[in-house]
């Protein structure tokens, strides 16, 4: 009679983990920029100021 397999999750490795954190931080810097910055940091030129002022439109978040 064969033995009965046990099934056994395999330990998240460190590059993984480092991935989603970059990417959960970008997520976030993102989510600041185009709904609470209102500007602040978008100072380059008005294409990169409009571009977020249509993105907080498009996500429904109060600007004005």
């Amino acid at each position: 009679m064969p033995k009965a397999q046990t099934l056994t999750t395999p330990a998240v490795s460190g590059k993984l983990l480092a991935t989603a954190a970059g990417f959960t931080g970008l997520m976030l810097l993102l989510a600041y920029l185009v709904a609470f910055d209102q500007g602040a940091l978008s100072q380059s030129g008005m294409y990169l100021h409009e571009l977020m002022h249509d993105g907080r439109h498009l996500l429904g978040v109060p600007c004005h």
